[in-house]
């Protein structure tokens, strides 16, 4: 059953699953290596374009998800079960220290060099908005799917995406201060926070569909 209304801490904590899942941080040396080739004012570009797109595609998986899951005949449950498990094995490769590596192809990777615009493919999909985003943001939106709470969650995910669009703005000076050492830990400590949101995705999913056996 959904909430009736959401509150504060609800949004909160669909904000620090986003960030968990995404990994801005984490993603700032991909994003450094890509526009180390552009000009400054091309890469902002860029910047604006990848954050944009990131929030255009998540309040699409918003919106229309649950409709898409429906039309395939895919319970919510099964797919809370099947993202949860998605979401473990990106937390692991987190863990593990493979950034980006399981959201990108090493043909992916060679088309990136010959593209003139990289902010919608690869940065927003998949390295940004990936499989675990768009599967988190749909599970929000079928337990909470009044207006109410879809307004607070569109809020929700613009200002996340702002926050992105200012860290990949700092991002020349943000790697001096932490280094890769520093983005490597907190890589890890966002894995560790998102393992712990996989699981609990896969118990709710259990639950909804052997409600004898937890």
């Amino acid at each position: 059953m959904s909430q009736s209304v959401l509150d504060f801490s609800g949004y909160i904590k669909f904000f620090i699953g986003l960030f968990a899942l995404v990994n801005p941080i984490g993603i700032l040396p991909v994003f450094i290596g890509m526009t180390s080739y552009q000009t400054a004012p091309a890469r902002e570009k860029t910047n604006v374009t990848a954050n944009f797109s990131v929030a255009i595609i998540l309040c699409c998986s918003l919106f229309f998800g649950d409709m898409i899951l429906r039309l395939f005949g895919i319970s919510i449950d099964s797919f809370r079960i099947a993202g949860g498990i998605l979401v473990v094995t990106i937390a692991m490769s987190m863990i593990s220290g493979k950034i980006g590596q399981d959201k990108q192809n090493k043909q992916e990777k060679t088309e990136t060099a010959n593209r003139e615009s990289i902010g919608v493919v690869p940065l927003a999909l998949p390295l940004m908005a990936g499989p675990g985003a768009i599967s988190s943001t749909i599970v929000w939106s079928s337990r909470y799917h009044s207006w109410e709470n879809l307004l607070g969650l569109t809020l929700t995910i613009v200002f996340f995406a702002f926050c992105c669009w200012l860290l990949f703005r700092a991002a020349p000076l943000v790697m001096r201060l932490l280094g890769q050492t520093g983005i490597n830990v907190i890589t890890r400590i966002m894995g560790l926070l998102l393992m712990s949101l996989g699981i609990e995705f896969i118990i709710n999913g259990i639950k909804a569909i052997f409600p004898g056996l937890l």
